[in-house]
């Protein structure tokens, strides 16, 4: 890894500014609320490929051993890096997130649907990035 690319277990804390962090090290990192709630973890990165932005993080809820998940794409905006204790944190509790438009593994949503996106967007309380 290059000096600006960084694994988020490896963050210092307090360190700010911009980084890049690979999609191998994001997959499987659990997300907390900022009550320091466990929430879920992360399943995958949603790219537009026109952009080369990440525009969702699929975040896993749920189940025991990947059975029983519900799974949630949540805007990348809405999420935030906690350097400190080295983990991404959602603004959000566990009963809104159960709430949440969510899908299961076999079943994705197309997730390029413009209504989809914005009923996503409006449900975190985030603008839309994509380009498609």
């Amino acid at each position: 890894m290059n000096d600006e690319t960084v694994n988020i277990s490896t963050l210092a804390p307090g360190r700010l500014g911009p980084m890049l962090l690979s999609a191998s090290t994001i997959s499987g990192d659990d997300v907390y609320n900022r009550q320091g709630e466990k929430l879920g973890s992360i399943k995958d990165l949603m790219m537009d490929i026109h952009s080369g932005r990440v525009c969702y993080a699929v975040l896993s809820f749920g189940g025991f051993l990947s059975l029983g998940e519900k799974l949630f794409a949540v805007p990348w905006s809405a999420l935030a890096v906690d350097t400190e204790n080295k983990r991404l944190l959602l603004d959000t509790n566990e009963e809104r997130l159960k709430d949440a438009p969510g899908f299961d593994k076999d079943n994705w949503p197309n997730m390029a649907d413009s209504s989809w996106e914005k009923s996503i967007h409006s449900y975190y309380g985030t603008e839309s990035t994509s380009t498609y």
